[in-house]
């Protein structure tokens, strides 16, 4: 790549200890991308935290097996964390039993780099950090497809309520914007990080930035560590009224039981939308509705395609018998449509409306199930299940974990798809606390 050299070694091993994740934080191609990356990687963390870091699970981890680990007392060790969740690069989630605070590093998505620009003052430098975000994922598509490229999404569309039909009855729960909040145990708000970036290049649109939803256990860490603040169910329900009434993109957390986010997006500044749009990248899991259009209706407006967040309808000149002039109707690409239906609100005419039809990749039960399919996705699995930092047994069966899911296809098929489920079970009971049940080898 040709920036060999140019970066302090503790980034460098931060970089790969970030792989070991769902998804990683890649060193990118070209020269503006790899000054953001590195100016990133800077800006948040000083040559010591990285280097203590570097050493952290990915896995939600307890203060004294972390201390073992890195070989520091926990209580030198505890401020030290502390420092690192206040800057959203460590995050910490009560253990569900005991109360007890477990560890993590960071993610980059959802996590330290939304973070980052989570609230209006810290001792993150605003500006600089948002420069160097703009060059990292715009200077190339190497993050954006890392973060989202996969066919497991860390996000996906709610289809608006208010562009669905009165008949609400095969909708279900975790398809709607209103039934994750009404079911969320709690609720904060924070600034949309996207457009909190934009305001700071001086490219912000006019959607309001105080729109970012977090839910239940994300809720929880939000408020607990002053990324945002707690927020009943009525605002949070104003804020998802007034985001449709605006044409805001919905998109929740890409699972079905306890989402920790509801964002309210524009297709100007959302990453997420960005990546579709400027990179073809299927970004976001489509919400399995699509609009239908009433050509009788249509006047060929075009209000449709211009609120359309991704560019997926573009207005096509059609003949008529006996007129002139060419009329212009829409024409949907389904392929890049998430079946949001800002442009069904949009339509003045009530020439469209969303209907079932639309496609959508499954979506996952929990996060756990979300996580180890990402992993798997991106070749981080043998990570994922064994941590190499944790000791030499973990290392070996890395290792040899990565050996076998490297195999080419004929060599596979010795191992096939029976042997690389009983790694996904493995690691499902080993992060659930349960032993895996056995799995019968299927017939050749």
């Amino acid at each position: 790549m040709g920036h060999a050299g140019r970066i302090k070694d503790e980034y460098r091993a931060l970089s790969r200890r970030l792989e070991a994740g769902q998804v990683g934080f890649p060193e990118p191609a070209s020269e503006r991308a790899w000054n953001g990356w590195k100016e990133i990687l800077e800006i948040l963390f000083t040559p010591a935290e990285a280097a203590l870091a570097a050493r952290l699970p990915t896995k939600p981890t307890t203060l004294e097996r972390i201390a073992a680990r890195v070989g520091v007392p926990a209580m030198e060790l505890l401020p030290r964390l502390d420092a690192l969740c206040d800057r959203g690069v460590v995050m910490d989630f009560p253990d569900p039993k005991t109360g007890k605070l477990r560890y993590l590093l960071a993610p980059p998505v959802v996590g330290f780099i939304e973070f980052s620009l989570m609230r209006a003052s810290d001792s993150i430098p605003k500006k600089r950090m948002a420069d160097a975000l703009e060059a990292y994922f715009q200077g190339d598509d190497t993050f954006a497809r890392e973060a989202f490229g996969g066919e497991t999404t860390i996000g996906r569309a709610l289809a608006h309520e208010t562009a669905l039909e009165e008949d609400l009855s095969d909708v279900l729960s975790w398809e709607r914007a209103t039934s994750l909040i009404t079911e969320a145990s709690q609720v904060a708000v924070s600034l949309c990080y996207c457009r909190h970036k934009a305001e700071h290049l001086g490219e912000q649109c006019d959607a309001p930035v105080e729109t970012c939803l977090s839910l239940n256990g994300g809720a929880e860490h939000v408020i607990r560590r002053g990324f945002g603040r707690a927020i009943d169910k009525a605002e949070a329900s104003d804020i998802l009224q007034r985001s449709r009434a605006m044409g805001l993109v919905q998109v929740a957390d890409n699972i079905k039981k306890r989402p920790i986010y509801v964002c309210n997006c524009c297709g100007c500044c959302c990453e997420q939308l960005r990546s579709v749009s400027h990179y073809g990248i299927g970004a976001v899991n489509p919400s399995g509705f699509q609009p239908a259009f009433d050509d009788d209706r249509c006047k060929g407006c075009s209000k449709c395609a211009r609120a359309c967040p991704i560019g997926a309808i573009t207005m096509k000149p059609t003949r008529e018998a006996a007129r002139r002039k060419t009329e212009l109707s829409p024409a949907l690409d389904e392929e890049r449509c998430i079946g949001c239906g800002v442009c069904v609100d949009s339509c003045n005419n009530h020439a469209m409306k969303l209907t079932r039809s639309g496609r959508q990749r499954d979506v996952p039960d929990s996060t756990l199930e979300r996580v180890v399919r990402m992993a798997v996705e991106r070749g981080h699995l043998a990570d994922l299940m064994f941590d190499q930092g944790e000791s030499r047994s973990a290392w070996f069966l890395n290792r040899l974990t990565r050996a076998i899911l490297a195999l080419p296809p004929a060599q596979a098929a010795l191992a096939n798809k029976q042997l690389r489920s009983r790694f996904v079970r493995g690691l499902m009971a080993r992060l659930k606390g349960s032993k895996p049940r056995p799995v019968v080898a299927a017939a050749p």
